[in-house]
C-alpha cells in the first residue's frame, strides 16, 4: 500500500521496526499471532522482505495541506488546566472541571487487575523490543533535541521512550495515560532517564481529550497508541490542538496490511481478540493515511515491514509538523 500524498522520495535506513505495546500482552494471544502470522508469511510472496535489514518498502510523504477544523470543545469541558505554566494566550479558554469523567465516557473503567495486569506485562515483555529497535529511537528521537523543552507523551505506558529525550537539561514531560497502573513504571522510568521527578507530571487520560492547553507543549510523543484509541482522528486534532506552531508530533504505529493479502485476511479474523486481549488495540487501522491527512504543515511518514513484528505489519513511523 503506497500512502497518496503531493511528492514521494524513497528513504533506506538500515533499521528494524517491530510494535511494541499491544502485540504480545497475553501469551494465549501471542501464541495464536504467531501461528496465524506464519501462515501469512508462507500464502503471501507480496509481503517477502529483504533478509539484510528486514524492511519491505519505506516511503517519505510531505503533506501540506492544513485543517482548521478543531471541534473538540465540549469533550475538553471535563479536563483540567495545562500541567506546565505558561501564559494566559496559550492556555485553553475552557478550563474543565472533571477529567475522570470524560476518561470514563470515552473509556469505561476495566477491573483493577487487568489494568495491573496489562501494565506489568507492558513493562516486563518488552525489554527485548527495545533492545533491537534502541539505534532506531535514538535516530528518530534526536529530532526533539534542542527543540523542545516541554513535551507530551501520550500513552506514555510504562516509559520506554523517556530515556530518548527526557535527560536533555531543562526537559519538562507530561505523561498521559488511561490506564492508572503505568504511572509506578513511568516514574521510575522517568528518574532512571535522569530526569527530575518535579520535571515529570503524569495523569489519567485520553488521547481524545488531553488535559492541557492550546498551543502548550513543543512536541508530543505517541508510539502505537493510535491503534487503541477510540476516535482516531479526535486524537489527532487533539495532538495539533496542544502543539505549539511548529511543535513536532513524533510517531509509530502499527497499520492495517494491503488489501486483498493473506495478512490482512488474518488482521481481520484476529482484530477482536486482539482488542479484547490488547487493551483495546486494532490491527486493521490505515493510520498512516489518517496522519497523512490530519492537517500537519509537513508530515515526513516512512513505511516499513518487519518479520519479527508477527502479524502487526506494516508499520508507519515519522515525525509531523503542525
Amino acid at each position: 500500500m503506497i500512502l497518496q500524498s503531493p511528492k514521494f522520495s524513497s528513504v533506506s535506513p538500515n533499521l528494524n521496526l517491530q510494535p511494541t505495546s499491544k502485540v504480545s500482552s497475553v501469551a494465549k494471544t501471542c501464541t495464536t499471532l504467531t501461528n496465524m502470522s506464519r501462515c501469512c508469511q508462507a500464502g503471501d510472496d507480496k509481503f517477502k522482505e529483504p533478509k539484510e535489514n528486514g524492511l519491505k518498502d519505506i516511503n517519505t510523504v510531505h503533506s501540506s495541506t492544513r485543517c482548521s477544523c478543531v471541534s473538540r470543545r465540549q469533550l475538553l469541558q471535563a479536563f483540567g488546566t495545562a500541567p506546565f505554566s505558561s501564559d494566559p494566550s496559550s492556555a485553553s479558554d475552557s478550563p474543565p472541571s472533571d477529567p475522570l469523567a470524560t476518561l470514563k465516557k470515552v473509556r469505561p473503567p476495566k477491573p483493577d487487575w487487568y489494568e495491573e495486569l496489562y501494565a506489568w506485562v507492558m513493562g516486563k515483555f518488552n525489554k527485548r523490543y527495545e533492545a533491537e529497535i534502541a539505534d532506531y529511537k535514538s535516530q528518530l528521537f534526536a529530532n526533539l533535541r534542542g527543540k523542545a523543552n516541554k513535551i507530551l507523551e501520550v500513552g506514555v505506558g510504562t516509559g520506554p521512550n523517556l530515556k530518548y529525550y527526557a535527560s536533555e537539561p531543562g526537559v519538562e514531560v507530561f505523561g498521559a495515560d488511561p490506564n492508572i497502573k503505568m504511572e509506578k513504571y513511568a516514574r521510575a522510568a522517568a528518574q532512571g532517564a535522569g530526569l527530575p521527578l518535579t520535571n515529570f507530571k503524569f495523569t489519567q487520560a485520553v488521547a481524545e481529550a488531553l488535559p492541557l492547553g492550546d498551543a502548550s507543549v513543543d512536541a508530543v510523543v505517541a508510539t502505537l497508541v493510535l491503534c487503541s484509541v477510540k476516535d482516531v482522528d479526535l486524537a489527532l486534532q487533539e495532538i495539533m490542538r496542544v502543539l505549539k506552531p511548529g511543535g513536532l508530533y513524533v510517531f509509530v504505529e502499527h497499520v492495517a496490511a494491503e488489501d486483498g493479502t493473506s495478512r490482512r485476511f488474518f488482521q481481520g479474523i484476529l482484530d477482536p481478540l486482539q482488542q479484547f486481549f490488547a487493551d483495546g488495540c486494532h490491527f486493521t487501522r490505515k493510520t498512516g493515511e489518517v496522519i497523512a491527512k490530519a492537517g500537519f504543515s509537513s508530515v515526513e511518514l516512512q513505511r516499513a515491514f518487519v518479520p519479527s513484528a508477527s502479524i502487526a505489519n506494516p508499520q508507519v513511523y515519522g515525525i509531523a509538523r503542525k
